[in-house]
This record gives structure tokens, sequence and C-alpha cells, in this order.
């Protein structure tokens, strides 16, 4: 039953990967939350485990909606690159931080955020185009945060950076596409520093490798993988704003739970 729950989990992860460019991480982190309180994980890892478990499943995500983006021409590749660089270095921090964090607590900030981010779909608040695209430096020191943030919250950084890109004039499907891209690296460093911080870890059930759950991995990778080429194909064919909305609601409902 657990298998199936993940197999299920991977399908909607990956449409949200390839329709919104979050990387599936909004939805995937919550899941994981419930299913492995019900597995009878013990509660000091178990919301590590879910953090490091989602980055390590948007790897198998990103890399099918980055080529279903690519095949239209989307991916703007330079700035994949130089943000890449403070990704690394983001998503590092981002796990060493977590792990800092009580289960509780770091439950309670991913929380927070997914009411944010709620009420960021909800509403459609994008910030409004500030000038071009900062050069080498500031695409770094921005890929730096993003891949810190992410890394807390285990996400693909599709939250972060589509509006970063919109703000310095990046056109929205331009924007979704690389958030996708730079979606990979941050999945590929938060995994592996998620690993590595988690290897001494005590309470980790078997299959784990640090905080990272290999069952979870394979189940929802399975899935993931082939629905992230089909919610890329809606992007750029639907108006994905009503669907937003009623991802806005289930957020809300599950912020809210991790809150209380």
């Amino acid at each position: 039953m657990e298998f199936l729950i993940y197999l299920v989990l991977g399908a909607c992860a990956g449409v949200l990967a390839g329709l919104f460019g979050v990387g599936g991480g909004l939805i995937i982190v919550p899941v994981l939350v419930f299913s492995f309180t019900a597995q009878g994980f013990a509660p000091e890892v178990l919301t590590h485990l879910a953090v490091g478990t989602s980055l390590a499943t948007i790897v198998f995500t990103s890399i099918n909606s980055i080529r279903a983006h690519h095949k239209r021409g989307a991916v703007l590749w330079p700035l994949v690159g130089w943000m890449t660089a403070g990704i690394v270095v983001g998503a590092a921090l981002g796990s060493l931080t977590a792990d800092w964090l009580q289960g509780e607590v770091l439950q309670k900030i991913i929380g927070v955020f997914a009411i944010s981010m709620a009420i960021q779909m909800g509403f459609n608040l994008q910030p409004k185009a500030g000038g071009a695209v900062p050069g080498k430096v500031g695409l770094s020191v921005a890929g730096t945060v993003i891949g810190w943030a992410s890394a807390i919250f285990g996400i693909g950084g599709g939250s972060l950076t589509v509006p970063f890109l919109n703000w310095r004039s990046v056109p929205m499907q331009q924007a979704v596409a690389t958030s996708a891209a730079c979606g990979l690296p941050i999945a590929i460093a938060g995994a592996i520093s998620f690993m590595v911080v988690g290897m001494d870890a005590p309470h980790l059930p078997a299959w784990s490798v640090g905080y990272v759950y290999l069952p979870a991995v394979v189940g929802i990778a399975l899935t993931s993988m082939f629905f992230a080429r089909f919610g890329a194909t809606l992007a750029h064919r639907l108006s994905p704003l009503m669907l937003k909305r009623l991802f806005a609601v289930l957020l809300v409902c599950v912020g809210t739970n991790f809150l209380i």
C-alpha cells in the first residue's frame, strides 16, 4: 500500500513539475511526512527523511521536464549555468541548516512556506518586471539563496526561481523552462548533502541512505518521469490559472495541518 502511494505521488509530482516548474516537492514533502508517520518512522527523523527523499526524486522529475522544455527551445542555458554555481553551495548550506533544526520546527517552517506559496499561487502574485537579467555575480548570488531555501523545503526551487526570473523580465514560458533546468542541480546537490549529513543519524529505517528513503525514491521516480513530460506539454497548451488556485487550496490545508 505504501509503494502504491509513492506511485500515485510520483504521477502528481511529475505533472506539477512540468506544468508549473515547481519540481513537485510542494506536494511530495507533505505526503511523505504523512506516509512516514503512518509507517511508524521516528519523529526525530521523518521530516528530514521526507525533505531528503523529495530532493532525490526531483532529480528524475527534472530530467524529463528539462528534455520536454528544451525541445521547445525555452530553456535559457546561460542563466542556468551561472545560477548553478550558487545553487550547489546554497543547497549544501540548506541541508546543514535543516539537519540543525528539530523535526517539529522544520515541519512548522515548511507549513508557513506552503501557505505562503498558496497565497502566491492562488492570487497569481508575480513581481513586476524590474529590469534586465543580472550579471554573472548576481545570478550566482540568486542561485545560492534559492538553493539554500530549496534544500530546507525539499523543493526543486521553481516556486522561487520563476518569480525571480519574471521579476528580471524573463517571459513566463522561458522562466518555467529555465526554472525546471535549475531544479536538477538543486536536487542533486541537495540529495547528496542530505545523504551525507544524515549518514550517522539515529532511528533511520531500513533502506535509508542518510536522510533519503530508497523505496519512496524508486516508487515516485517510476511514474514522475513519464508524467513530467505530460505536464510540460500541458504548460505550452493550457492556462494553468485554475489549476494553480486548486493547488493553492491544497497547500493551505497542508500548511495549516503542519502548523497545528
